[in-house]
């Protein structure tokens, strides 16, 4: 999920003398231009508000129909981020990637941390096997292009695992796991709801023109303060956790998921795409919705199981 617009080009930029990545798009940093909304936004907020029904309504009636979104979003994810590394020129095995991120997902719902882990360990160890009959041209950056996908991907996914299946307790109105995952997810959605608006209609100071020229400073602003306020309020209406703490909670939701768009935007420059594809019409692909959500995982999965009691 994007806190603003990513903006980058569907090409690599420019070559210049300041070294891989500078382009002429990108090596005149300064105040930037107000950023415009990059997608159609009718159909992204459609879309947008159709699939959080389906994860709503999944999570609180039927859970095990949740893991069972959340194991085909993965697969989906290391899907389309294994392509996109394949048209890069690195040599990844897509399918197999797919299945173990599905795996590890399972995994960790019914196993735990040690499913998590294990899970992990295993599918990276079958990575070595499989890489063993290709030979050595190119085995460093196949076997780390690969890793690559199975942590940021289903690794982090298997945290949302955790927090579904965590005893919590009761909440208010609803189960205590149930409301953790809610809480978290829409931290997330404040944090890029409240990153996009203030940058669309405040942003002027690129951020990371590097990276994503379109984000701003004042767009991070506005992510931090929707998850704070966000935060706080749903912590204290289920859990009655106090405003404050609350407010800190949503302040590290908003700088992980601002760390995971820029993750994943990075990716997409030095693979030179714009999204990682298009099965979600206005939004681009699944990982492209999943970026901030992914990483924002462990860190919520911390404050609920050490930090919030």
């Amino acid at each position: 999920m994007s806190a603003i617009p990513d903006g980058a080009p569907g090409r690599r930029p420019h070559p210049s003398p300041d070294g891989p990545g500078r382009g002429r798009d990108t090596a005149e940093a300064g105040p930037d231009p107000k950023p415009k909304a990059g997608r159609n936004l009718p159909v992204a907020i459609g879309a947008g508000l159709g699939m959080a029904a389906v994860v709503l309504a999944s999570l609180l009636f039927q859970p095990i129909a949740f893991l069972g979104l959340a194991a085909i979003a993965v697969a989906v994810a290391c899907w389309e981020t294994g392509t996109a590394m394949r048209k890069g020129g690195k040599n990844v095995p897509v399918i197999p990637l797919a299945a173990a991120g599905a795996l590890i997902v399972v995994l960790a719902w019914f196993g735990g941390a040690t499913g998590l882990l294990l899970g992990t360990a295993v599918s990276v160890a079958a990575l070595y096997v499989w890489r063993l009959s290709e030979g050595a041209t190119g085995y460093r950056t196949d076997i780390s292009a690969a890793a690559l996908v199975l942590v940021q991907v289903p690794f982090l996914a298997g945290f949302v695992a955790l927090l579904a299946t965590s005893d919590a307790g009761d909440a208010r109105l609803i189960d205590g796991a149930a409301a953790q995952v809610l809480i978290y997810l829409f931290a997330v959605v404040c944090s890029d709801t409240g990153g996009y608006t203030a940058g669309v209609l405040f942003g002027r100071h690129q951020m990371t023109p590097r990276i994503s020229p379109k984000k701003s400073w004042e767009g991070l602003a506005g992510s931090v303060a929707a998850a704070a306020i966000g935060g706080s309020v749903t912590l204290w209406a289920f859990f009655g956790v106090s405003f404050p703490l609350g407010v800190a909670f949503g302040v590290c939701v908003a700088l992980a998921a601002t760390l995971g768009d820029l993750s994943v935007s990075l990716l997409k420059r030095d693979l030179g795409i714009k999204d990682m594809s298009n099965l979600i019409p206005g939004h681009g692909g699944v990982m492209d919705r999943l970026d901030s959500i992914l990483m924002v995982a462990p860190v919520a999965y911390v404050w609920f199981r050490y930090l919030l009691g």
